[in-house]
């Protein structure tokens, strides 16, 4: 479970087009933590995979995955609480994840593959084409009742989606972000 000694990371997960990116930033600006995009972290052979219409295996995840790990721990480290927008898609990917040196915690946001099918179409400027949203939701396995996180209905304005995140997770809001402390804890 949580161990609210330790730096918190809020994972936000998902398919591609849920909304991740966008709830990430407005929790990341709410709670006054530095954000990362798991996008950021994927090697050049996986976007050109992905931008290809193909989609990814686990054995190229696992380094994807790892990077994103390590740079939590790292962070985390220095008593930097953060936000990381990423698929997580499968248990394993998550546990995976929850090795950082972190209160790893989860937003997963969930929505019909209609209305993320609808995003994707309005989206520009991204590597993942919708071809590859049905492999991802066979991919998907929800967040499970074990697991430290919320279920989230994307449906609400962003601002609206990310206060919901950080009521169902329990954390403190402070009142000028900007100067935050940095551990998460309550």
């Amino acid at each position: 479970m949580s161990d609210r000694s330790r730096a918190t990371c809020v994972v936000v997960m998902g398919v591609s087009g849920v909304g991740k990116s966008t709830t990430a930033q407005f929790i990341a600006d709410a709670l006054g933590w530095p954000l990362a995009e798991a996008d950021d972290f994927h090697p050049p052979a996986n976007i050109d995979k992905m931008t290809a219409g193909q989609p990814l295996t686990d054995a190229d995840r696992a380094p994807w995955l790892r990077a994103i790990r390590d740079w939590i721990s790292d962070r985390n480290a220095a008593g930097a609480s953060v936000v990381v927008s990423c698929s997580a898609l499968k248990r394993v990917y998550r546990d995976l994840l929850r090795e950082a040196d972190a209160d790893v915690r989860f937003v997963f946001l969930h929505t019909s593959e209609d209305v993320v099918r609808d995003r994707l179409r309005k989206r520009s400027g991204h590597f993942m084409p919708s071809t590859l949203l049905g492999s991802q939701f066979a991919d998907l396995e929800p967040l499970a009742a074990d697991e430290d996180g919320v279920r989230v209905d994307p449906a609400d304005a962003p601002q609206a989606v990310a206060a919901t995140a950080i009521a169902g997770l329990g954390l403190p809001v402070p009142s000028d972000p900007r100067q935050s402390t940095s551990n998460g804890a309550s």
